[in-house]
């Protein structure tokens, strides 16, 4: 166990945009990763703090917006929080008290404008960094802003110690956050960076994007950690918008989850988790990442740049 890192990954859904519920749904799960699994870095789903709005129009036509979708933005801008924020308080009190390594998707309040951020969370030295969603997708951009390259955070972590006995363990951590996971520039900088542990919060429930964090996995030789919601309409506000308003039930599958673990050679640890709410965990051992990187690190040996060259603006 010298050189690894018990991790969990968090697969549960907003409760129905009430910060209460939910920070006591992040310390339910952060409970059982910890007591249960012996996790020392706990990961959260995207937009797990504030909610992701599945199946809301807010009202708008290209060329129009409504009143009620105004008024549908003002109650998911009010759920959401300010970083730092007594919110991201409480976040701390519950890592420091479970003494894990906490990374937890958020809706971002600053002044007028909402991001899709994730937050990082040590249990000695509290909120330490965060990442800004660069490009929200569809449109997420019609409530979210775009995150920029001062937010391109990869820490260099010292986790927990499994046991006072262990010892101690550092590893270089990153989160990029859904389809950012399709910029292939992205991937790029967090592996020219040094990532070993890739964190990817979303709400893709799609069994394509499986494929992707293999992919990334191999690409990067690194581990990545996919924490997806899974959501029914229970979990969402009587009113909000649902696939089919005729046939409403709590029980109706908002997204679907399928979070998982791959190792840094494509191999599937944990997971993938599908149809219920539940923690997977796994032990990563950090020394498999320069096994892997001995036939292919992408921003080193088998990076040409005499040919190609990443260029970062504002980092």
């Amino acid at each position: 166990m010298a050189n690894k890192i018990r991790a969990s990954v968090v697969q549960a859904a907003t409760a129905a945009y009430s910060l209460p519920d939910t920070l006591s749904k992040l310390e339910h799960f952060a409970r059982i990763a910890k007591e249960r699994d012996g996790a020392q870095l706990v990961v959260f789903p995207e937009a797990f703090i504030g909610g992701y709005p599945k199946m809301t129009t807010f009202g708008v036509v290209v060329g129009e917006r409504s009143p009620e979708g105004r008024d549908e933005f003002l109650r998911y801008y009010n759920a959401a929080i300010e970083v730092p924020s007594p919110a991201i308080t409480s976040v701390e009190q519950i890592s420091k008290e479970l003494n894990v390594f906490l990374v937890v998707g958020v809706i971002e309040r600053d002044g007028g404008t909402l991001y899709c951020t994730a937050v990082f969370v040590d249990p000695v030295q509290g909120y330490v960094g965060k990442h800004r969603k660069l490009a929200p997708t569809a449109m997420e951009r019609l409530i979210w802003g775009q995150g920029d390259a001062s937010t391109l955070t990869v820490l260099d972590t010292t986790f927990p110690k499994a046991k006072e006995t262990s010892p101690t363990v550092k590893a270089k951590i990153s989160a990029t956050i859904c389809w950012e996971n399709y910029m292939p520039l992205l991937r790029t900088f967090y592996y020219s960076q040094g990532t070993q542990i890739y964190c990817a919060p979303t709400v893709d429930a799609r069994p394509e994007w499986q494929h992707t964090m293999i992919h990334i996995a191999l690409e990067g030789r690194c581990f990545v950690l996919s924490a997806c919601q899974y959501a029914e309409e229970k979990d969402y506000p009587a009113d909000h918008a649902v696939r089919n308003v005729d046939q409403r039930n709590p029980s109706n599958v908002m997204i679907a989850g399928g979070s998982v673990i791959v190792s840094p050679l494509g191999k599937v640890l944990a997971g993938p988790l599908l149809g219920e709410e539940g923690v997977i965990s796994a032990d990563l051992d950090l020394d498999d990442i320069p096994r892997a990187k001995f036939d292919l690190d992408v921003t080193g040996h088998y990076a040409r740049p005499d040919v190609f060259q990443l260029t970062v603006t504002g980092h």
